[in-house]
């Protein structure tokens, strides 16, 4: 989930926006076949989309959640089109999970800032169900009311007839970025200071699926934002977060210096498995300054940057996507690329001081999101290249065409490829970017946006916004 203002200065810097990816360039070295049970590469059909068009504001979704049968997906859009139908949507869609991906009736109305996605915020940033309960869906982001409720930035909502589902507290005072649900305990993070009463727990806070109140399971007091010269003003927040397949590790990113009482940049391990939650030991030098030898800054303007991570099915990986341009210090076209800007990497999960396992560089183009299965690690963004560490807003010796998404070689972060060997296997229209992936039994689901008419998935038109890859075996 997650770009806007920073993604637009760095386009702006770099010149992205002119930039288009040439006819044809020399294939890459170092690609690999995809493995059977990697997701296709060919879209499934008849999924519900965006409108492919340059629309005024942008539209786009920001997160795609399963609980059931039912996927979710919300954002900021107002229309939803399957097929020759167009219904009327407020940031918010339902629809059946397996073919036909029948949208359902239910359709709240969620009213948000009107106009533009800004402050990294849509109306809708995220949704959660907690324990399987798909009568009751949570929902966070920069709203003002619900179905006519008056409500700030955060409520509970009726799966059936979308009204706000009384008891449950209704006011954050800043943007709901994230919402993860451990056990019993909502995991809430975001722009705010205050939630529901609770002022002591800035930026995260665990609440009561029932009253929406602090339930003293984590005492982050998360503080502190990037300095260093040259860089632009950044507020501290919680971005994103991921629970891991066991249930008791969550990884949350963001923009802070410190986190339970000890130094944190970027993202944290949070052990949720307890009666309270707690900071881990994972860290690296790589992001968090602590040895100064490391190139663990990215350039002024993008100074949050691991905004996505994924684990793997066995939770003994972290997969990182960032964002970044380049490590601050060192020149725009310096080869090879340096740190982690702008690139996809693997990390252990040991909870101790950890190096990467491996590092593939788009070559100063954004990644925002990620997943994993068995078989591949997949991220997805605005970038137009993999593995390709020898260039910089161009196509550098031993790198491939991989616009829009990448599925990579979880062993080694090499580029799964197409059969000829001569461009990544997976692709889309890069946009703003896909801004989040899901991976479910029946495949990776994508959510993106329509910049610029954004709609072709894997070759495949009218995806704009939701593309799923399925499993074919």
């Amino acid at each position: 989930m997650r770009k806007y203002l920073i993604a637009a200065a760095a386009a702006a810097a770099s010149g992205l926006m002119a930039i288009s990816i040439p006819a044809a360039q020399a294939q890459g070295a170092g690609g690999e076949q995809p493995p059977p049970g990697a997701v296709s590469a060919t879209p499934a059909s008849g999924t519900p989309h965006l409108k492919a068009s340059d629309n005024n504001p942008i539209q786009e979704i920001r997160q795609l959640v399963q609980c059931g049968n039912t996927m979710y997906a919300v954002g900021s859009f107002s229309q939803i089109v399957k097929g020759s139908t167009t219904y009327a949507r407020s940031n918010i869609v339902s629809f059946q999970a397996t073919k036909p991906y029948t949208v359902t009736s239910w359709a709240p109305t969620v009213v948000g800032p009107a106009g533009t996605i800004s402050d990294n915020s849509s109306p809708i940033n995220t949704i959660a169900f907690v324990n399987g309960n798909c009568a009751d869906a949570y929902i966070g982001g920069k709203f003002t009311s619900v179905n006519g409720t008056s409500v700030a930035n955060i409520a509970e909502i009726d799966t059936t007839t979308g009204n706000v589902v009384p008891g449950f507290g209704t006011k954050a005072s800043g943007a709901v970025q994230t919402m993860v649900a451990a056990g019993n305990h909502l995991l809430v993070g975001g722009n705010f200071t205050g939630l529901n009463g609770d002022t002591a727990d800035p930026y995260m806070v665990s609440v009561s699926p029932v009253t929406g109140k602090s339930d003293g399971f984590l005492h982050l007091n998360i503080s502190g934002h990037y300095q260093y010269p040259g860089v632009a003003t950044n507020a501290t927040r919680v971005y994103n977060q991921q629970l891991s397949h066991g249930g008791t590790l969550d990884l949350v990113e963001g923009d802070f210096t410190s986190a339970g009482g000890v130094p944190r940049q970027q993202i944290l391990m949070l052990n949720v498995g307890g009666s309270s939650a707690t900071v881990t030991g994972w860290t690296s030098p790589e992001w968090d300054g602590s040895d100064p030898v490391q190139p663990y800054q990215c350039v002024g303007i993008e100074p949050f940057y691991i905004q996505a991570a994924a684990w793997s099915p066995d939770d003994s990986t972290v997969y990182i996507g960032t964002t970044g341009y380049h490590a601050n210090g060192y020149p725009v076209g310096q080869t090879p690329r340096q740190g982690l800007c702008d690139a996809a990497a693997a990390f252990p999960a040991t909870q101790a001081p950890v190096f990467h396992q491996w590092v593939n560089y788009t070559g100063c183009d954004s990644l925002y999101s990620a997943a994993a299965d068995t078989n591949a690690a997949y991220f997805g963004g605005h970038e137009r290249f993999s593995m390709n560490s020898n260039g910089c807003d161009g196509l550098g010796d031993g790198g491939y065409n991989a616009p829009g998404m990448e599925g990579l070689d979880p062993a080694n972060g090499n580029l799964y490829v197409s059969p000829d060997g001569s461009a990544g296997y997976y692709s889309r229209d890069r946009g703003l970017g896909a801004d989040d992936m899901l991976v479910t039994s029946g495949g990776l689901w994508i959510a993106s946006d329509n910049q610029s008419g954004s709609q072709m998935c894997g070759g495949a038109q009218n995806l704009s916004g939701i593309c799923f890859l399925p499993y074919t075996g």
